[in-house]
């Protein structure tokens, strides 16, 4: 049974406590109030770290932590809302998965959220798996630059929940440098980048790879196969990526392979 079929049958609210299972029951509502057995629940969904228990935690902590995000900056804008809509659109959620996130970014909104306690219960959830983890992140600053730039406050917060996640300051700064690529490098898709100057577009395929111009033919190969890697859609549905988000992470790896055929090419390479 997937992890939204276990959400139904009213165990998730229990079995996650905290937090995260505060947030998902109170988004899913009466499907909770069932009076399922904690044994039962537990023999059922078994320990921390399973697979189903992962996904339920990163789709709930998502999809508040966005909505906490967008309202760092005092408002919530129209891009950022169509951004989450169509983050919900790309994971096509039918209509009760699409009113419990929006229920969920909605309780990220409000002056009580505890952004300390979800992102540290994600952070236990996840059981250190940083790809894991790194999509997370990388899923945020997609959110936090859909208006096309992101503001001071929006970037300290998420400063804050990348380190929270284990993330050094490097580490978050390559992260915001590869999605910003990633944004300028898909924007307009291929006619339009097609029409842009060459140079601009090599430029920013290097940074989607998260290396320098002058890094050699091993380095580039060796920065496409890692980031193919970490993407991959189907190790990390394992790791505890919901399923819905397999469109998410298959987008991502078209955008890296494309950047590496773009540097091959500048390269003279086929």
């Amino acid at each position: 049974m997937s992890w939204w079929g276990k959400v139904l049958g009213g165990a998730f609210g229990f079995m996650l406590g905290g937090p995260l299972g505060a947030l998902l029951g109170a988004a899913v509502g009466h499907h909770f109030d069932k009076g399922i057995e904690r044994g039962a629940i537990n023999q059922a969904f078994g320990s921390g770290g399973d697979q189903e228990r992962v996904q339920a935690a990163f789709f709930t902590a998502l999809f508040s932590v966005m909505g906490y995000v967008a309202k760092a900056d005092g408002r919530v804008s129209e891009d950022e809302i169509a951004m989450a809509r169509s983050i919900m659109q790309q994971m096509a959620l039918d209509e009760a998965r699409t009113r419990v996130a929006i229920d969920l970014f909605n309780q990220g909104k409000q002056a009580d959220f505890d952004i300390d306690g979800v992102v540290e219960q994600f952070r236990r959830e996840a059981h250190r798996r940083t790809t894991l983890l790194q999509m997370f992140m990388e899923v945020l600053l997609h959110a936090a630059y859909a208006d096309g730039v992101m503001q001071p406050d929006e970037h300290r917060v998420l400063r804050r929940i990348s380190e929270h996640l284990g993330f050094s300051v490097r580490q978050f700064q390559q992260l915001e440098a590869m999605v910003r690529a990633q944004r300028a490098f898909h924007a307009g898709g291929e006619g339009y980048q097609t029409a842009r100057p060459q140079a601009d577009l090599l430029a920013e395929a290097y940074d989607v790879l998260g290396i320098p111009t002058a890094a050699t033919d091993a380095e580039v190969k060796k920065a496409y196969r890692r980031l193919m890697n970490q993407h991959h859609p189907d190790k990390l549905v394992a790791k505890g990526l919901p399923e819905e988000m397999i469109k998410l992470a298959t987008e991502k790896t078209q955008e890296i392979k494309a950047a590496y055929e773009t540097i091959n090419k500048a390269r003279g390479k086929k």
